[in-house]
């Protein structure tokens, strides 16, 4: 009796794990562990569908080299999938049906309707890379469809002490009136935003008008944008106030959020920009999700992309965040009580080859001149400069020669600040009415602004395109005659405290550019922007 029994236990645990995992019995992976922290925190928040029934899922895997990788291929053929690869890359996508993707890599595949009532797939469990690909597959991405997102929407306060800084007074504050008083106001100049956000030409008109500059039109790439909010009025009157004569182009980065693989629309959203835009400057003031819910792997083609991006001349920055360092809260897709998970950074303003630019609450005269500048954070509001150590990246060249407390081994961030608090903004309009930018989003524009006046000085005294940016912002920073930043010691953010030198909270400082452009262009001519230099001068 007892083995009729047993029998019995054992046809039914294999009917539940053929109703658990679709269409086909996948067999669990030995090792595929389950992914805790936020992943996990925005699947337990979702309502759990069962088996996905989706035919196009698709997984990001990095490869050894740049050559065919013909034993991937066979590999996913034999499991009834297949691989989309480009000549030269060092990363491929595995596409197939939810159950082909579930059996072959030993993992589940399910449904999901997450707490904004979006569809997507997902795996609870990390896939293992398979022996049989170890000859050309060196890491594996996650199965995860949606990918939370943000904008760094300025905050617009209705009641401020003051109208906000004029364009004059930014100039001033941050030692740019020099370069602007010498004709580098943008000329031959292109400076890129990417948002998902629109903007009223009524309110740049009265923005210009208002401000005494030249009314402007942006062009737009990638098709009509989102209703105006207030981030695409800010970021590109920020631009258009520091350098009135560059060219701006927004792209719409929309539709990198419809449907699954947004890193590697990302990629070539960004791989299309370069190549209409080489030499340009590039203005990022979105969250593609915290590192926490990625790995490595996903990043590949937005990595690789952006280095194309270098080589074509072109800086980027972006925004580090307005959560104060705490990145990885959930907002609208999940909530728990404040903890240790909610620590870490933005994905994309993590990555080594992007600039990222932190805020800070700044003081000037009724001229504009600097006066002080902290580390901006309003506690009752949680918000603040958002900064930290990356879980994905290891530490770059440009930043070996700094030493922090929480970490020896990987990415620091931001690299830069600038002015974020929204009570010591930018005078801006929107929805035809004067407001003062802020946020991080606010920060990000500015520095983009001044590094198109001290791209155009550079080029304009025999230098070369800015370009990849970051070690020649280190270098710069550690061995110039003339101060280049203003280093930040005062305020703080919820997880760390400024203080002399790099911090994790406005990174190498605010910029004096009038002094950094001259700097950036020794640093160019003497061609040491190579890492491992040791630590030296103001």
């Amino acid at each position: 009796m007892n083995r009729y029994r047993a029998a019995a236990l054992i046809a039914v645990v294999l009917l539940a794990l053929a109703a658990a995992s679709g269409p086909s019995v996948w067999r669990l992976t030995r090792g595929a562990p389950v992914i805790s922290g936020p992943f996990a925190s925005l699947l337990a928040a979702s309502t759990n569908l069962g088996p996905s029934r989706a035919g196009d899922v698709q997984l990001t895997v990095t490869l050894r080299g740049a050559g065919r990788p013909a034993t991937l291929i066979d590999w996913a053929r034999t499991h009834r999938l297949a691989v989309r690869w480009q000549p030269g890359e060092n990363f491929a996508f595995v596409t197939g049906s939810a159950d082909g993707i579930a059996d072959a890599f030993g993992v589940p595949v399910h449904d999901y309707r997450g707490r904004q009532g979006q569809l997507f797939y997902a795996s609870p469990r990390q896939p293992v890379l398979p022996t049989e690909i170890h000859d050309d597959v060196t890491g594996v991405g996650r199965i995860l469809s949606y990918l939370p997102h943000r904008t760094a929407r300025p905050v617009l306060p209705l009641d401020v002490p003051r109208p906000g800084l004029t364009p004059q007074q930014l100039l001033t504050a941050y030692s740019a009136t020099t370069l602007v008083q010498s004709g580098y106001r943008g000329a031959g100049q292109t400076l890129v935003v990417f948002s998902f956000d629109g903007f009223d030409q009524h309110d740049l008109d009265m923005f210009a008008d208002t401000s005494g500059l030249p009314r402007f039109t942006p062009e737009v790439v990638g098709g009509p944008l989102e209703p105006p909010e207030g981030e695409g009025a800010m970021d590109l009157q920020v631009a258009h106030a520091i350098a009135p004569e560059a060219r701006l182009v927004v792209v719409n980065a929309h539709p990198t959020l419809q449907g699954d693989g947004t890193f590697e629309k990302i990629g070539r959203m960004f791989d299309d920009a370069a190549q209409q835009f080489p030499g340009s400057i590039w203005s990022l003031s979105i969250g593609w999700g915290c590192e926490a819910l990625v790995n490595a792997a996903d990043v590949a083609p937005v990595r690789s992309a952006l280095s194309n991006a270098h080589r074509r001349g072109i800086a980027v920055f972006d925004a580090s965040g307005d959560t104060s360092g705490l990145e990885c809260k959930g907002g609208k897709d999940w909530s728990s009580p404040p903890g240790p998970n909610d620590i870490g950074v933005d994905t994309i303003a993590s990555l080594p080859e992007i600039t990222s630019v932190g805020g800070t609450t700044l003081s000037t005269d009724i001229e504009g001149r600097w006066m002080d500048e902290r580390a901006w954070i309003d506690v009752p509001l949680s918000q603040g400069s958002s900064g930290g150590v990356s879980r994905l990246f290891a530490r770059p060249d440009y930043q070996r020669w700094i030493v922090v407390d929480r970490d020896t081994d990987h990415r620091l961030v931001p690299d830069v600040a600038a002015a974020a608090d929204p009570f010591t903004g930018v005078q801006i309009v929107f929805g035809q009415n004067r407001r003062i930018g802020g946020g991080t989003s606010q920060a990000a524009p500015i520095w983009a602004g001044l590094a198109v006046l001290m791209n155009q000085y550079v080029l304009s005294h025999g230098g070369r395109p800015l370009g990849d940016i970051n070690p020649l912002l280190y270098r710069a920073a550690q061995g110039s005659k003339r101060p280049g930043f203003h280093d930040i010691t005062k305020g703080g953010n919820a997880v760390d405290n400024p203080g002399p030198g790099y911090d994790l909270v406005t990174g190498l400082g605010s910029p004096i550019t009038d002094n950094l452009a001259q700097n950036l262009l020794e640093v160019q001519k003497a061609g040491s922007v190579a890492a491992g230099f040791a630590p030296g001068g103001g």
